[in-house]
């Protein structure tokens, strides 16, 4: 099986580089508080899973984590800011 079919999600790279534009970065155990916030049950393990492409990501995790890190759903997607 090629490396790429083994993906989970598309999202997970820009999830990191998202948490690494705050000042100080937004730590997974941080982005993990701001979720709860809003609903959202992912720890700390679940978010490394997501950044390293070993877990999927759930629609509305998705938008839940868009609103966490301030960024559009599309841009997660691969989209342009």
């Amino acid at each position: 099986m090629p490396k790429s079919a083994k993906r989970k999600n598309i999202s997970g790279r820009r999830i990191q580089e998202a948490r690494g534009r705050f000042r100080p970065p937004l730590t997974q155990d941080r982005l993990s508080g701001k979720l709860a916030r809003l609903g959202v049950q992912l720890d700390r393990a679940a978010i490394a899973k997501i950044e390293n492409n070993l877990r999927g990501v759930l629609d509305y995790e998705l938008r839940a984590l868009a609103k966490a890190l301030g960024v559009r759903v599309d841009w997660l997607l691969g989209g342009e800011e």
